[in-house]
This record gives structure tokens, sequence and C-alpha cells, in this order.
């Protein structure tokens, strides 16, 4: 393999670089919303009496991260009233995604999980889903910013400025947010409701390093260039579109869910096995909603409601360049390793927080050990594999990321047969972190190589949100299977997850890393 050169020197005037300390601040604004659905709103609803298989399945809240390349180009193509006229394109549905995720956030703190009433839950769902949703359109933002606001030799500054702020928001969004509840007197035992509400309140306002940061940042020039070929009411009607299939796929999606139980119910008669037939349903209800919806775009499509080449432009020429580098089969194969990479250690996270609340670790504890110290060394593996990635290639280090990630899941077994062993629970977060963040840094390298800087915004939209997507789906099942297997059947499943990914990066071991 050919070496390197190293064109640019990192100094201290280069970090303090006014795009520099923006993107840092976008970076922690960015890690603020994805833990406050997952492990932070695991805890609070589990201290709240909400059941195990109920708090999993707020992790499908986060399924707007696997649908963003859906409303990626419209980020792109429309206009915000009064912000974009102000601020720029860029700018302004930053500041409209970060007032929205502060919105959603603060509407979480005002529920409380435990109180009666049949729509606490529901409420608290739909409030997730919309953090989930706003969170989303703030990094398709925040990745074509970085993109466009510096030249190509200044990238890899940025996106290691990023990761460090994204880091530091994930640690105060998940350690902080533990540390705060449980300064105001919530414990498992002992359940305040206001020392959540003030814990989120808290987080809101962390939003607005977010905004200052966005205000603070230049719009990119290639932004300030760009013209828009169609008129207003054009736009318009293309996002009527999408919000008409949106409300179908909703619709189909929901109240399909009575026949679904039905079948449910009725499949477990024959067959019983209600993880299994459970899945498979589920499955099967969001696969047929959206069949509903594309059918519904189509049709709509032939009554002239937008310019069709508006739809090509913005979804089906960035799939067809895709599809054009490389022969059907391996292109299929190489969807499957991005839609599969991270299955083991997503689906293992999700209920991560609650097993080692189970084994009788305190909220400090996690907070310490799981968030602060993990993230640590997250943050660690990340270097390593990224000085890994560049001097053994790709797919080298992606086949060990995805080995180890899977191997790792073992240690949770033997934590688990030990119970609360705290130096044990070092070693597995020292393991577990530093092998998924060397995985995180080879599986980044690898989606950049398939990026084409044609499409950058939608491609990458795509292959971001396929990664995340059947790992979330299993993973709000994960609460279920340990329901009826147990701790330990449940690693052993999520290392045995792992096995198929393993075999297929070998199998596309030729396509990149060349």
């Amino acid at each position: 393999m050919k070496s390197i050169p190293v064109k640019n020197k990192v100094t201290w005037q280069a970090l303090i670089k006014r795009s520099n300390l923006v993107i840092l601040g976008l970076g922690f604004s960015a890690g603020i919303p994805l833990l406050l659905i997952f492990s932070s709103l695991s805890l609070w609803l589990r201290e709240a009496g909400v059941d195990r298989g109920d708090v999993t399945f707020f992790s499908w809240a986060a399924l707007g991260y696997s649908f963003k390349f859906v409303w990626a180009p419209l980020v792109d193509l429309l206009p915000i009233p009064m912000l974009t006229t102000t601020l720029g394109q860029r700018r302004g549905w930053l500041i409209l995604s970060q007032l929205a995720i502060a919105a959603s956030i603060l509407a979480m703190a005002l529920i409380d999980p435990s109180a009666s009433g049949p729509y606490q839950l529901i409420n608290m769902a739909l409030a997730a889903v919309a953090l989930g949703f706003s969170a989303a359109t703030q990094d398709i933002v925040i990745d074509a910013l970085r993109i466009e606001m510096a030249p190509p030799e200044e990238q890899a500054l940025l996106s290691a400025t990023y990761i460090a702020g994204y880091r530091i928001g994930m640690i105060t969004s998940g350690a902080g947010a533990l540390f705060i509840a449980s300064a105001l007197g919530s414990t498992l035992g002992a359940y305040s409701y206001k020392a959540w509400m003030l814990t989120y309140m808290a987080m809101a306002l962390t939003l607005l390093v977010g905004i200052l940061s966005a205000l603070a940042c230049r719009e990119p020039e290639v932004r300030k260039k760009t013209s828009t070929p169609h008129a207003t009411g054009e736009y318009l009607r293309f996002i009527a579109l999408f919000a008409i299939v949106a409300v179908i796929f909703a619709f189909s999606f929901f109240s399909s869910g009575p026949i679904i139980n039905s079948l449910i119910e009725n499949t477990l008669q024959v067959y019983n096995d209600p993880i299994l037939v459970g899945f498979f349903f589920s499955a099967s209800k969001l696969v047929g909603a959206v069949a509903v919806a594309a059918l519904a775009g189509h049709l709509l499509s032939r009554i002239s409601l937008f310019k069709t080449e508006m739809f090509s432009a913005a979804y089906l020429e960035p799939l067809k360049e895709f599809f054009s580098r490389y022969p059907s089969r391996l292109a299929v194969l190489i969807l499957l390793v991005v839609g599969f990479y991270r299955v083991s250690d997503i689906v293992l996270g999700v209920i991560s927080n609650v097993f080692y609340q189970d084994l009788g670790f305190s909220k400090d504890q996690i907070a310490a050990v799981v968030k602060t110290f993990g993230l640590i060394m997250t943050i660690v593996g990340g270097f390593l594999g990224g000085f890994l990635t560049l001097r053994f290639g790709v797919i080298r280090i992606l086949l060990l990321g995805a080995i180890l990630s899977a191997g790792t899941n073992l240690l949770f077994l033997a934590l688990a047969q030990m119970g609360n062993d705290l130096n044990m629970l070092y070693v597995v977060i020292s393991a577990d972190n530093m092998s998924a963040g060397l995985a995180s840094a080879a599986f980044v390298a690898f989606l950049s190589r398939l990026t084409n800087v044609s499409f950058t915004a939608m491609q990458y939209a795509v292959f971001s949100s396929l990664m995340t997507l059947f790992p979330k789906l299993l993973g709000g099942y994960s609460g279920s299977i340990v329901d009826t297997l147990s701790y330990s059947h449940f690693f052993v499943i999520t290392t045995l997850l792992g096995v198929p990914v393993i075999l297929l990066v070998w199998s596309v071991r030729n396509a990149v890393d060349n």
C-alpha cells in the first residue's frame, strides 16, 4: 500500500481557528440528544417503574437517525422563511433544528412517566420521537456544513474536533444527567420526578452552546453562490408530497396495529416463540407501511403534483451513481456490511444501563465508569483505530473491529456471572469501548470511501441511516429477550450476531481497500 504524505501539521493556531471552535460547539450540540433518548431515558423510566420491555421499546424513538436520508434533500432545497434570508440556508436550518431539540427535551421534562393515566407513556414517546427527528435533522445540517466550510486539507482536523465535541456532549447528557438526577435525590428505590424534570430542563439549556456556535458560524461560500433552480411554489408542492407520504406511512403503520396484534396472538397459539413471532410481524408492519407510502408517492407523482426532475435529482441520481460503480452482487454485499456492521454493540447498548442497574451498581458508579471512563476509552480506541487504518488499510481494521466488537460481548457474560464487581466492570467497559472506538474509526473511513463527492449529503445520509436501522429495530426487543431467556443467553446471542458481519466484511475485502 502507498504511504500517505502528511501535508499539514496540526498547530495550536489551527486548533483555535474560528471554524474549529464552531465545529467543537456544534459537535457538543449533536452529542446531547442521543443519550437522552437511550440510556438516560431508560434509567428514568426504570426508576419510574416502567416495565423493562417497555423501556427498551423507547429506543425506537431514535429511528429518525435511521430514516434521515428521506428528508436530507429537503434540508438542501427548502428555504426557511426569515431564517434563510437572515442567516443563510445552513445556519437557518441549524437554528431551527436546535430550537426544536430544546423544545422536545423540555416537553419530555414536563411528563411524569409514573403518573396514572393511559397517555403518559404515549406523550413521552411522542416527545422522544420529536427529539430524535430534530436531532437527526441537526446532524444532516452539521455534516453538510462541516464539508462545505473548509477546504479538503482541513477536513481531518474538523472531523476530529467534531468527534471530540460530540463525545463531550455525550458525557454531559449521559454521566452529567445521571449525576444531576442522583444529586437531586432520584434512585431506583426512591423515584423523584422533580429530579428528572430539572435534569432534562438543564439538558435543554445546553443547546445554547449549539445555538451560539451556529450564530458565530459563517455561512459557507458554496451555499451563498447556490441558486434555487425552481420557484417557491414548486418547492412547497415537493414538501407537500413529503408530508402527505409521511402521514400515509404513519397512518398505515399505526392503523395496522390491531391487525398485527391479532396475527401475533393467533400465530403464538401454533408457534410459541414470542420473540421471533413478535419481531417477524413487527418488521412486516414496518415494511408494509413503507410499501404503502412508496405506492402513494408513485401515484401522486403521476398527477404532476411536483416536477419529477426534482425527485430524480434529490433521490434517484445519488443511488444510481452508487450502483453504477459496483457490480450488483458486490453493491448488495457492501450495503449489507453498512446495515449490519454495528448490530452487536447497538443491540447490547440498548439494555446495558438496565443490566448494570440490575446487577446492583449505583447511578453514580454507572455515571463514573460507564459514561465518563467509558467514553474516554472510546476516544482512545478511536485514535487507535484511525492510526491503524492509515497504517494497515480500511478493510483489515474494519475486520478487526468486527471481531473485537462481537468478542468483547462475551465479557458481559462474565460480568453477569460475577455480579456486582466494580473491577470487572472497569475491565468490561475498557475492552468494549476501546473496540467500539476502533471499529467506528475504521467504519467512518469505510463510509467515506463509498461516498462520491458529487452526492455527499444524500449518499452519506443513506449510509449513516442504513447502519443503524436494523440494529435499532432489533434492539427494541432486547428487554423482551432478556425477560424470556436471561442476560447470559442475551450476551451470547449478541456475540453470534457479529459472526455474519465478519463474513460480510471478508467478502468485500477487495472492493474498497485498494
